[in-house]
């Protein structure tokens, strides 16, 4: 009795699941469209700005929130289309089991379809990620190769060798 008691109340939260599922899955997929949105003005007008002005510690922060952003999108996105997969499959087996194919047919409908969704935004999250990881890792080279030069240059005038030697 126990038993049965449990199984029902494992039936019933899981089919509560599907909607938030879903609704999580088309946010996620919003979220990775804005966010490659933001990514073209960051590449084209915010990296470069920070690199100018020289902003070291606001690039590294910045960089560091956008790509956990996109990481986060890579991660959960994919988890939740995996939910609603396996989710309508269960009463989609019921289905078959009594011959109703109708519902059958909208589970496997919904599995087919979250699986997708979840997997694209998944993968814009990824690639999203992964450009962001290389603009930021070329903005952070560019000033530090900035910063040598600076300091190579300096090693060779006679006014700043004095100051060289002093902080050394």
């Amino acid at each position: 009795m126990l038993y049965g008691f449990s199984l029902e109340l494992m039936h019933l939260m899981t089919s509560w699941l599907l909607q938030p599922v879903v609704w999580g899955l088309l946010f996620f997929t919003a979220l990775a469209i804005y966010e490659l949105g933001i990514a073209a003005g960051e590449r084209f007008s915010v990296i470069p700005a920070l690199v100018a002005a020289k902003q070291r510690r606001q690039l590294v922060e910045q960089g560091k929130k956008r790509i956990e952003r996109a990481d986060f999108i890579t991660r959960i996105a994919p988890m939740l289309g995996l939910m609603g997969t396996l989710i309508p499959l269960g009463p989609g087996l019921s289905a078959l089991g009594t011959g109703d194919i109708s519902i059958l047919t909208t589970a496997m409908t919904v599995a087919f379809d979250t699986t997708i969704i979840g997997l694209l935004a998944g993968v814009m999250g990824f690639v999203l990620g992964r450009m962001r990881r290389r603009w930021y890792d070329n903005a952070m080279q560019r000033l530090d190769d900035e910063a040598v030069g600076l300091l190579s240059v300096a090693e060779h005038e006679p006014c700043c060798k004095t100051i060289l030697a002093k902080s050394a």
